[in-house]
């Protein structure tokens, strides 16, 4: 099968998402498995199109898996290089591509995203709603010619075959393995979702030159299913980065940004037990001060997955993103 099944209009599956520390071959065993995401050096991950290896190091003892199940009928298939399943509601769609194939971040990006428009414009889910980037060493070079600069321009380039679709909420996180491949996975869907931004910061789009040549083209969230999907937030204020190599401050700065999020999508629950979150820092020697800040300060947090990560921008040490469910 090259492309998801359709889906009746009365039967709409639901999504739910969580981290779970099942053996991977128990979770694919069950028919409710959207998809399955493996973080680090996790071994025995079989070659199922359901299953992703993210190539950040885990910085918990026992590292959970991220699960996504639906309550639909999962169908799983490739497109060539692309891996995708779904329930003709959603679609789960994950590929990784060589740097060296493309001439770089910049190439491996735009045809990354040509990609994804071209397999989206085929599907009976077309509509984006999130999406995830992880690249190797996001802020070498200087300037312009930093990593992460240059892969804007080529995400940039690659959406326009999205035909002027809204922005996606997404992530972009720099690998510290060496692996110079681009892993991109996300989420769409049969219907659109509602962009969010968020009132204390300028939208990505919206970003100044000083930032580089090509704005980041995602919004600050995703409204759908009665959950807002959160992209990667960390402390920008305005559209300039605060506290400068302060990791309680940039803490508190960033949760203040989810808060100001979470009130502009309209829920009145406060992140805590609604939400699943990832939170990725520059240093993994930070693990340990993070993950009581965060216990402190949202002591009921429904899920929390670190992760070693570099950040967009070098002054910044850490980023979250997540699930948060509305109501």
């Amino acid at each position: 099968m090259s492309s998801p099944p359709p889906v009746s209009e009365f039967a709409a599956p639901s999504l739910a998402f969580g981290f779970e520390h099942a053996p991977v071959a128990q979770l694919l065993g069950q028919a409710d498995v959207l998809a399955v995401l493996g973080f680090g050096a996790t071994p025995g991950l079989p070659d199922d199109p359901r299953v992703l290896r993210v190539g950040l190091a885990p910085l918990q003892a026992a590292a959970p898996f991220e699960v996504w199940r639906s309550s639909g009928t999962v169908a799983c298939g490739r497109d060539g290089d692309l891996r995708w399943s779904g329930d003709g509601e959603h679609l789960f769609v994950a590929f990784e591509v060589d740097e060296a194939a493309h001439g770089g971040i910049a190439g491996a990006a735009e045809y990354a995203y040509e990609r994804l428009g071209r397999f989206l414009a085929g599907c009976p889910t077309p509509h984006l709603w999130r999406l995830w980037n992880y690249l190797d060493a996001i802020n070498l070079g200087d300037g312009d010619d930093e990593r992460y600069r240059r892969f804007c321009q080529g995400r940039a380039r690659g959406m326009r075959t999205l035909d002027g679709a809204p922005y996606p909420a997404a992530t972009a996180i720099g690998r510290q393995d060496g692996v110079r491949v681009l892993q991109v996975y996300g989420l769409a869907a049969r219907r659109p979702g509602t962009p969010v931004e968020n009132p204390r910061q300028v939208s990505a789009w919206r970003y100044p030159r000083q930032y580089g040549p090509t704005a980041p083209t995602f919004a600050r969230g995703m409204r759908a299913d009665a959950r807002l999907l959160i992209s990667g937030t960390a402390a920008v204020v305005g559209h300039a980065s605060a506290h400068h190599d302060d990791l309680a401050a940039q803490v508190d700065e960033t949760l203040a940004n989810l808060a100001s999020l979470l009130d502009t999508a309209g829920t009145t629950m406060p992140l805590g037990a609604p939400s699943q979150l990832k939170a990725y820092l520059r240093d993994p020697a930070d693990a340990a001060f993070v993950a009581a800040a965060l216990a402190a300060r949202l002591p009921q947090l429904g899920g929390l997955l670190l992760l070693a990560g570099d950040i967009c921008r070098r002054e910044l040490l850490i980023e979250i993103d997540g699930v948060h469910r509305l109501r």
